[in-house]
């Protein structure tokens, strides 16, 4: 009889969880951004939570908490009920490199979240001053390993994500160069346009100024496939090297979110991401659309994590 009752609650529940799926969403849902408004993150949510409401009629509110490395809004997020009505939109910082770089990171991806799909993916720019004296990665490499120490480059920020995809590129390729870490991506962008230092690690939205201006140049990009709307920008494997960092973007639930409702909210968003005029936006943006399972989405978490984990050690970076 027990293990009657115990199938039959078990098909209540499920069933209970489905029609709560039908239903949902019936109020808005908010979405937590650790980043500023304007900034990879948030533009990313903001151009998929537009077309999900022009699609679906489901109604967003995209709130941004920046600060604290993205601990502030992870953990507002996974302190949230596990209704599907809080989600995370965060990036490769928030899950695979705070926990290589952090000893005390106060959330956990296995613990306190879902992972329900990754929803944009794209390079960041090893952007050079103008008179930078190389012109591609292969050029940076033979300059730099010709004169040790000479080539200084600018990041977001000591353990940025911008940072380790330059330390990442230093102990690929054998050479010594000058990390400048400064407050923000768009400083580190003015720094290279000045010529303060020769080259940077920047995300494509800060560095279009100073392309457009002629004050800087593209020496390459951080992935190894090339970026589809500038197929002759170089890569790392163009130089021979085994670099591929990238910026994701992502959707996380609070744990315990019902799986219905995760696996609408998964279905709905890959369906928008296919759209021609979500692609474009992404791609003006700098990214490509990246919907995914979930099983893909944690694989490459875990897998950026190892990488990351790696190069924090071997490049001796520590947390500020």
């Amino acid at each position: 009889m027990r293990a009657i009752a115990a199938a039959l609650s078990a098909v209540c529940l499920s069933f209970a969880a489905g029609a709560f799926a039908q239903d949902y969403p019936s109020k808005p849902i908010r979405v937590l951004v650790p980043f500023a408004p304007g900034g990879a993150v948030d533009t990313t949510a903001r151009i998929l939570t537009q077309k999900m409401t022009e699609r679906l009629g489901w109604q967003f509110v995209v709130e941004n908490r920046p600060g604290g490395n993205g601990f502030i809004a992870a953990t507002a997020a996974a302190k949230a009920a596990p209704d599907g009505y809080t989600l995370l939109m965060a990036h490769t910082g928030e899950f695979a490199v705070n926990p290589a770089l952090f000893k005390d990171v106060p959330y956990d991806l296995d613990r306190d979240f879902v992972a329900i799909t990754m929803v944009s993916d794209g390079p960041m720019l090893y952007l050079a001053n103008a008179q930078a004296p190389f012109n591609n990665l292969k050029e940076l490499v033979a300059v730099a390993k010709a004169k040790p120490d000479s080539i200084s480059w600018s990041s977001a920020g000591n353990g940025s994500i911008n940072h380790l995809a330059g330390e990442w590129l230093a102990l690929a390729a054998g050479i010594k160069v000058l990390h400048v870490p400064y407050k923000g991506g768009a400083p580190a962008a003015t720094a290279v346009a000045a010529g303060d230092v020769q080259f940077g690690v920047i995300a494509l939205p800060g560095a279009t100024p100073h392309l457009k201006s002629g004050r800087a140049k593209v020496a390459g990009i951080t992935t190894a496939r090339k970026w589809g709307p500038e197929p002759a920008w170089s890569t790392p494997r163009d130089a021979g090297l085994d670099v591929d960092a990238s910026i994701w973007s992502g959707l996380f639930a609070p744990k315990g979110a019902p799986q219905a409702i995760v696996d609408r909210i998964n279905a709905e968003v890959r369906k928008t991401l296919e759209l021609p005029d979500v692609r474009s936006r992404l791609s003006d943006a700098g990214f490509e659309a990246a919907g995914m399972s979930q099983a893909d989405f944690v694989a490459r978490i875990r897998k950026d994590l190892e990488r990351y984990r790696e190069i924090v050690k071997a490049a001796n970076v520590k947390a500020e």
